[in-house]
C-alpha cells in the first residue's frame, strides 16, 4: 500500500526507505551485479 507516510530515496549508492514514526526501515545497496548466464547474484554494493 502506498502512503504519504513513507519516503523512498533511490540514491546513487544506497536505497533508503523512511517510514514516519519508525525512521529508516531499509538501507540497502542500489547496485546489484547479476550473471547474464546463470542469473545468479554476483555482487551487491
Amino acid at each position: 500500500m502506498w502512503s504519504s507516510d513513507m519516503g523512498i530515496d533511490l540514491g546513487t549508492a544506497n536505497t533508503l526507505v523512511h517510514v514516519r514514526g519508525r525512521g529508516i526501515v531499509l538501507d540497502e545497496p542500489s547496485v546489484v551485479a547479476v550473471s547474464r548466464r546463470t542469473g545468479q547474484v554476483l555482487s551487491v554494493g
